[in-house]
């Protein structure tokens, strides 16, 4: 019996040896060539997937105002600090307008003036007029008593000449009329000017924006329409330009006919998919250079997380793939024909399955065809699996597999002094 059992003990010790220390206490182990491999597995996941292009973008103002002064003058106050937020017709800045206002105040008297000038006109026409017919009355009298031999012909010939020459006069009174208007028009137009130029002495936003920097500061002469003082860039809504693939183009269009494309931009380190916008704009030309076409999209950007400058991570979402079959990224793999994927069956043992894949999403790749739903596929440890080959799911490190967990009690005796046990 103590020779049995010294034998069992060898028998045990040497198929421990031989297996590599995964047998269940038989001479023949899994750690060898046919151990177990210790693979990560991942279920097969029917979901409805979006359909997604992620390119790399940046914001653009929605509109940049260059503000500059629309008169010469000195700068003489500032009604923002630099940075702040304006609104459509806050005050920014003042000029000097002294000089403006001595000038409409001079123009103002000048059709004064010219008004004065035309009422006199006026009053001489009506003068005229009434002394041209009594003149003219009296030369056709004459020309009756001439007739009659009463009065002479130098007489007569005297009140006519007399009577043609009001009638110039009074011709002469309505070019006087018509000139004070004219210069009055013109007195008018000036004012209106003046009061346009005196009107820009201060300058107010013309758009909702951010401050930027001002070039200009107080006390300073600047020239009008050549000097830019600062710029306002309208960051609500906010526009975020990209390019994509030409090759993505139809593809665009196609579900843009459908409704609005939803937009997505984010910083580089925040979660999520950030702000969401619309797509607004397809440029009208490929870039040759890149093969690759803008678009923007239009953001509200309450919150002003998105700022004119940013480089962004931007997500154009085309449409919604339902009942997509999923894996993760890495359990697909390359072979000489073709992609495949190792299906773990369920005696443990794994196929090698060809597969055809969709988009990638986040971590995760859509299989189009080859694999259903709930099907175990393997993860981690691809590269010591075969066709046929046994797994050991979960497990890590070498030689192992499910015989490896009894190396510890194979060889040892029994606690009653029989046999090594199979406890593992």
């Amino acid at each position: 019996m103590l020779a049995l059992a010294g034998c069992g003990y060898f028998s045990g010790t040497s198929a421990d040896a031989e297996g590599g220390g995964g047998g269940k206490g038989k001479g023949k182990g899994r750690g060898g060539a046919g151990a177990a491999v210790p693979v990560l597995v991942a279920t097969a996941v029917k979901r409805d997937v979006p359909i997604e292009i992620t390119p790399v973008g940046n914001a653009e103002a929605y509109t940049t105002v260059s503000v500059k002064s629309l008169v010469t003058g000195e700068l003489t106050e500032f009604f923002f600090k630099e940075g702040d937020y304006v609104k459509k017709g806050d005050k920014l800045f003042t000029i000097d307008s002294r000089t403006y206002e001595a000038a409409l105040k001079q123009a103002e008297a000048n059709l004064s003036k010219d008004r004065a000038q035309q009422t006199f006109a006026e009053a001489n026409l009506n003068k005229d007029v009434a002394s041209q017919q009594y003149q003219r009355a009296t030369a056709e009298r004459y020309q009756g008593l001439l007739k009659d031999g009463i009065v002479s012909r130098d007489q007569t010939e005297q009140l006519t000449s007399n009577a043609a020459a009001s009638l110039q006069s009074v011709d002469a009174d309505r070019a006087a009329i018509e000139s004070a208007k004219a210069q009055i028009e013109a007195d008018q137009a000036n004012i209106g000017n003046l009061k346009i130029q005196l009107s820009y002495c201060v300058q107010d936003a013309t758009i909702d924006g951010r401050t930027g920097n001002v070039a200009v500061k107080k006390g300073n002469i600047v020239a009008a329409n050549t000097t830019e003082i600062l710029t306002i860039n309208q960051v609500s809504p906010i526009y975020v330009t990209f390019s994509v693939p030409e090759a993505k183009l139809n593809d665009i269009r196609k579900y843009m006919a459908l409704g609005k494309l939803p937009v997505y931009a984010k910083s580089q380190d925040e979660p999520g998919l950030g702000e969401q916008g619309v797509v607004t704009f397809i440029d009208n030309s490929v870039d040759l250079t890149t093969g690759t076409i803008k678009i923007k999209g239009t953001f509200e950007n309450k919150d002003l997380k998105l700022w004119p400058g940013q480089f962004l991570n931007v997500t154009l979402r085309l449409t919604t793939q339902a009942n997509a079959i999923t894996v993760p990224n890495e359990a697909v793999q390359n072979g000489q024909e073709g992609q495949f994927v190792y299906v773990l069956k369920s005696d443990n043992h794994v196929e090698a399955r060809p597969v055809t894949i969709g988009e990638r999403i986040d971590q995760d790749l859509v299989i189009l065809k080859g694999l259903d739903a709930g099907e175990t596929v393997v993860t981690q440890g691809q590269l010591r699996l075969q066709p046929g080959s046994v797994v050991s799911v979960g497990e890590g490190g070498g030689g192992g597999g499910r015989g490896g967990r009894g190396k510890g009690k194979q060889g040892a005796p029994a606690p009653d002094g029989g046999p090594g046990g199979r406890r593992g």
